[in-house]
């Protein structure tokens, strides 16, 4: 094959797959292609990731080649997503009136055959009823099954395809034939009700997965909501609106009081506050002015600019954290699932044992040997069907995503559950996670010995905070409202920009803000006070000055508070053995102040959404099982780049779109919670696959017939039906154990 430097890579939404194994099919057909030098199936996502060679092959090629083995490619990159999601949405609407439909049809079939065998014409009903749900309800088990037996693999529906098939089959000849039988002194048993049964625990099993699928994250969604859909762009012959798909490097722009920033670039005139938490988590907007620079999806708050345009479209700094979490939910290793595993095996095993059994009893048996043999064959198909297998891991997931919504813990994928127990290393954010996330006064602190009643003084700093555009002034004011002080009038006021605000009362001038004011103004302070303040800044607070012309009247100190549970939960992953890191992209004071509190030694500050999921890269490439915290835009990459990630419920729609496990209450102490829930989860399917091969393990050998040469013993197919059912109440029934178990914090 000649080689190309030219070499593209691509990702594209897959149709059709339904277990791992389909994975590995599309996988390996796209792989054999000429050109292509790497194919990534991703089943969480459904898709592939392609590196080809551009002038070797091209995307029909690779589409014409997956429907040659029965699946779809969707080759507008554009679009597809929402085609795959309106497709899956589809196919679960569908797959859920199947059904509803089959189970409706298999209740009188499961009455008859239980109770009413004997009633005339039994066999008949059973047949009419059960056609339908096997052969046309169930008919996707069939298909997919052959498309596994072409490529040489097998995997659940193989198994659902042969057990049912044979059931049905032979159940067919006995209503027909019942006197094959009845020449030979055996009761002609049928197995309808067993046929049916299988198929619709199944379809449940399957209708569970395919809600997960048709549930597909609209993270990405989301984010290019952030963007504007137009911006007001200056020309010399004035202001003219146009599409932000339009911008060009180099253009003017102007945004206004509460409208989004459309692309990347840098001020040239006029200030405002702008929010930029989607980049930096921090609740604080950010001061900005002439020269600074400002970011597509941002918010701005109060006051207008104009800006040049220097990022467009995919090179922003949304369009690069967009990409980042595409990128990162498509790079985990496709799902393999445990009972498709098993069942490759499993499946081959069962009919060769099958075919041995009859083999056996042909080649050694006596009288109505072969009548023997085939009974024992087609009973060691009934009893080895899947029903057990099938429902081991939907029902234990179900149970316990149930638990977890009890206990506030909201789970919306499956693998995050399994992989919870895990962990051994928890990547916290700080604003919002750590801390409550917004500011908060934590200290007011009044100069002693002073001349006016401080009742007075709280209604003017009010007055002025009231009127302040800054986004602290709005801390102090909720701080001071709440304690019942009322606004006294202020006249001349005026907002002075980046340093505070000042304004008139009673003939006397009082200033509020920064230290910068009391530089400006000449302002004196206590020495009682600067070791306040050098205590309150040492701890990470931001302080404000209230003062006249006299000296400063009061500091407030303002601060993101740590939540009161936060080190509480540290120390209790710690005591796990679970290492715990923090990332901000706050100050390193800030970041130190803040750990110390929760009581984490692991830190780092002054941290870019990127550079968040490179940690998380690297916690993993040590072989950690990494699960991510956090409540913002800026943590969605890191959340997407996690193993297990897990999102705040009071945080941002994306963040909680993009996690597999929301924390309703926003508190850490949900987290050992979490993980104890999975660790219990799948401790619980486990024991429902142990049980499953132990009921095969014992069964099969016995509807062999192993017992026949020492005692006569042979399995009666009725009989193993009635142990298939009896597997799969257990199964249940194990699983439903899982409600009442108690998510304490001990191991």
């Amino acid at each position: 094959m000649k080689t190309s430097a030219n070499i593209e890579t691509l990702s594209f939404p897959v149709l059709g797959m339904t277990c791992a194994a389909c994975a590995g099919s599309v996988e390996s057909m796209i792989g054999a292609q000429p050109g292509v030098d790497k194919a990534e199936v991703n089943y969480a996502t459904q898709s592939v990731k392609v590196v080809y060679h551009p002038d070797q092959v091209q995307p029909p090629t690779l589409q014409q080649a997956v429907q040659s083995i029965g699946y779809d490619l969707i080759l507008d990159t554009t679009t597809g997503k929402e085609k795959q999601e309106e497709v899956q949405r589809t196919n679960y609407t569908a797959l859920k009136k199947r059904m509803i439909a089959a189970a409706i049809l298999t209740i009188p079939v499961v009455i008859i055959g239980m109770f009413f065998m004997n009633i005339p014409f039994a066999n008949y009903y059973m047949l009419c009823l059960s056609t339908p749900v096997v052969f046309w309800f169930g008919k996707n088990f069939f298909i997919n099954a052959f498309k596994q037996a072409r490529h040489g693999r097998a995997n659940m529906d193989t198994l659902v395809a042969l057990s049912t098939g044979i059931a049905f089959l032979f159940s067919l000849f006995n209503t027909f034939y019942p006197e094959f039988w009845h020449r030979r002194g055996l009761h002609p048993h049928v197995y309808f009700e067993a046929a049916a049964v299988v198929i619709v625990f199944i379809m449940l099993g399957k209708l569970l997965e395919e809600r997960a699928k048709s549930n597909t994250s609209s993270a990405i969604k989301k984010l290019v909501g952030l963007q504007p859909k137009s911006v007001m762009m200056i020309t010399d012959s004035g202001e003219k609106e146009i599409p932000v798909s339009d911008v060009q490097i180099g253009d003017r722009l102007l945004v206004r009081s509460g409208e989004k920033i459309p692309v990347d670039g840098e001020i040239y005139d006029g200030s405002s506050f702008v929010d930029e938490s989607m980049i930096t988590g921090e609740p604080v907007a950010a001061s900005k002015s002439k020269g600074d620079k400002v970011f597509a999806g941002t918010i701005n708050q109060k006051g207008s600019f104009r800006f040049t345009a220097e990022k467009v479209g995919g090179e922003t700094m949304l369009g690069q954290i967009i990409k980042m979490v595409q990128d990162a939910q498509g790079s985990k290793a496709p799902v393999q699932k445990l009972v498709d595993k098993i069942a490759g095996i499993f499946v081959p095993v069962v009919i060769g044992i099958a075919l041995f059994t009859l083999a056996t009893w042909v080649m050694v048996g006596s009288e109505n040997a072969f009548t023997q043999g085939l009974l024992a064959m087609v009973t060691v198909l009934v009893i080895a069907c899947p029903c057990a297998l099938g429902l081991a891991t939907p029902t234990a997931i179900m149970v316990g995503i149930g638990k977890g919504a009890e206990s506030g813990i909201l789970i919306k994928d499956a693998e995050a559950l399994e992989l919870g127990y895990k962990v051994n290393a928890v990547v916290l954010d700080k604003t919002g996670t750590l801390t409550q996330g917004k500011p908060e006064v934590t200290d007011l602190i009044w100069q002693e010995g002073l001349k006016i009643d401080k009742k007075t003084l709280s209604g003017i700093l009010l007055a002025l905070e009231q009127q302040s555009e800054h986004p602290l002034a709005a801390a102090i004011t909720a701080h001071l409202k709440a304690n019942d002080v009322q606004p006294i009038r202020v006249e001349q006021f005026e907002s002075l920009t980046g340093k505070g605000v000042y304004g008139r009362s009673n003939g006397q001038t009082y200033w509020a803000g920064s230290y910068k004011i009391l530089k400006e103004e000449q302002i004196s302070i206590s020495k009682e006070l600067q070791i306040k303040v050098a205590a309150l800044q040492e701890q990470a607070k931001t302080v404000i000055y209230f003062a006249e012309q006299s000296g400063v009247l009061a500091i407030a100190a303002i601060a993101d508070q740590i939540k009161e549970s936060s080190a509480k939960a540290v120390q209790e992953l710690k005591s796990r053995g679970i290492a715990v890191y923090m990332l901000t992209g706050d100050t390193a004071q800030t970041a130190a102040a803040v750990a110390a509190q929760a009581g984490i030694t692991d830190y780092q500050a002054d941290v870019l959404p990127a550079d968040k999921a490179e940690f998380v890269k690297l916690l993993q490439s040590q072989g950690k099982v990494v699960a991510m915290v956090g409540d913002g835009i800026n943590d969605s990459h890191a959340l997407a780049q996690a193993d297990v990630s897990i999102a705040m419920g009071k945080g941002s729609d994306i963040a909680i779109d993009v996690a597999k496990i929301t924390l309703v209450s926003s508190d850490l102490m949900q987290i050992p919670k979490a993980l104890r829930l999975s660790k219990l989860t799948v401790r619980t399917i486990r024991q429902n696959l142990f049980w499953a091969f132990i009921y095969n393990l014992i069964g099969i050998p016995i509807a062999a017939g192993i017992l026949y040469p020492f005692n006569g013993f042979l399995l009666n197919p009725m009989i193993a039906g009635a142990a298939m059912a009896l597997s799969s109440v257990s199964v249940v029934s194990n699983s439903l154990r899982l409600k009442f178990s108690q998510l304490t914090l001990n191991n």
